[in-house]
């Protein structure tokens, strides 16, 4: 398990490397991004997670659960569901704000606007960071390597998509008076809860070898929220933009070749 643990501290690592090479677009745009380049990119994260979701998490689920002798759909349909009625009740409660939105969700809170936008963006990251955990403690408990290379091709992947989420994060706080240093800070800590969500996982993986493929579904079905809820209404940005459709396309067909080649 110790190997294990290694595996995720450096997935989860390239995963929050990535966010904060994204967020670091602050220190060459001073305005906010071109909104054509900001669709394909927040379409193309959009489309990386879906593939994700599925080739990743849900299509292992399914053969975990049926290697068990269990209904491979149950815990697939049961997890996702888990997940995203998890990501429904922490958009209830914990206070955050949307990029562009003139009103925060969650509880009421006096947080200043900035650490709303950021505690949105944290709060979507959890399941990532999961997602990619998860995947590592699978292939520890198995000997073939292709389990390892699939959880690869899964931080690999997320990696990818997290780039423009951190741009979709330092850019606004520019644009709230932060300085350009401060911003790409806020930006890249934002994905701090990925390695130390990825890293409790796999420390917890002997106890909850029996409820992987919940697990596995769980972060599934949290990411798709995330897709749905999110990325892809902002991609389109409020009216039809085949940019921001072309951008998910690519993204899912990027993921899905990483997940076969590698898997």
């Amino acid at each position: 398990m110790d190997g294990a643990i290694l595996w995720a501290a450096v997935g989860t690592g390239f995963t929050f490397l990535m966010t904060s090479l994204g967020s670091a677009m602050v220190f060459f745009f001073k305005s906010r991004m071109n909104p054509k380049v900001q669709r394909i990119m927040l379409g193309f994260a959009a489309g990386v997670m879906i593939a994700a979701a599925v080739w990743s998490l849900l299509v292992p689920a399914i053969e975990e659960a049926s290697a068990n002798g269990q209904a491979g759909w149950v815990p697939a349909a049961g997890g996702m569901a888990l997940g995203v009625a998890f990501l429904m009740l922490m958009d209830s409660l914990l206070p955050h704000l949307h990029v562009d939105a003139l009103q925060s969700e969650g509880l009421p809170a006096s947080f200043r606007r900035t650490t709303l936008l950021v505690l949105a963006v944290t709060l979507h990251n959890i399941p990532e960071g999961m997602a990619v955990g998860l995947s590592f403690a699978r292939a520890a408990q198995h000997t073939d390597g292709a389990f390892n290379a699939a959880a690869l091709a899964l931080a690999l992947g997320i990696g990818l998509q997290n780039f423009p989420e951190g741009a979709a994060i330092s850019l606004p706080l520019r644009q709230e008076d932060f300085s350009s240093l401060r911003s790409f800070v806020y930006g890249s800590l934002s994905a701090i809860v990925e390695p130390i969500f990825g890293i409790l996982v796999v420390l917890i993986a002997d106890s909850i070898t029996p409820w992987m493929p919940w697990l596995l579904s769980f972060a599934a079905g949290s990411m798709l929220y995330v897709v749905v809820e999110e990325l892809i209404p902002e991609a389109h940005l409020g009216e039809h933009s085949h940019i921001g459709t072309m951008g998910v396309m690519a993204g899912f067909v990027v993921m899905m070749i990483l997940d076969v080649a590698l898997g």
